[in-house]
């Protein structure tokens, strides 16, 4: 059972392509079903994960990678078929992006990354679940209303960006913070 959270992790994982594919034959009924199963298995295996004490450097590698490949993947493909605004997409692959790249920048030139998602963090990604979520389903159904959807776009935005600085702020604080090595 210690190993469900992984399991789980790669259960979303697989879900990316047939969402895609969904996506990309016009079928969002599916594509939002599968999308919220997605959605929910992150939060499940995050609470089994911290219920149980079932953590592992699996999952720690594992969960985020499955985050941002479902989002980035959907956020994507949603923007070239027109349901999410490109600007949007931008924001939310360029925050992805910086993370990865100051992650990797840390732990090359400073050690390792020893580090937490931050509140705004876990609030963004919830906030560009659900919009994913209201996307798939006004392109399914016709509801929500348009400004809702414009509503949530702007909020995903700032929160992607809010967090995307934190991010930023943290590695730099930490970085400075590290003590200087003698030659």
């Amino acid at each position: 059972m210690r190993h469900l959270p992984n399991i789980i992790c790669l259960i979303r994982l697989a879900l990316i392509w047939p969402i895609a594919t969904a996506l990309q034959t016009g079928q969002q009924l599916p594509a939002l079903a599968l999308f919220v199963a997605a959605a929910v298995s992150d939060g499940l295996d995050g609470y089994l994960a911290k219920r149980f004490n079932w953590t592992s450097e699996l999952g720690k590698f594992l969960d985020p990678l499955a985050d941002k490949l479902l989002l980035v993947t959907v956020f994507v493909e949603s923007a070239w078929l027109g349901l999410i605004p490109w600007w949007l997409t931008a924001a939310v692959v360029a925050r992805d992006v910086l993370i990865g790249l100051g992650a990797l920048v840390y732990r090359l030139w400073f050690g390792a990354l020893h580090g937490r998602p931050t509140v705004i963090s876990k609030v963004n990604t919830a906030a560009q679940l659900v919009y994913v979520m209201l996307v798939l389903l006004r392109a399914a159904s016709g509801m929500p209303l348009r400004e809702i959807l414009d509503a949530g776009a702007i909020l995903t935005l700032i929160t992607t960006v809010v967090s995307g600085l934190g991010y930023v702020i943290a590695f730099t604080q930490r970085a400075v913070a590290l003590p200087a090595h003698a030659p």
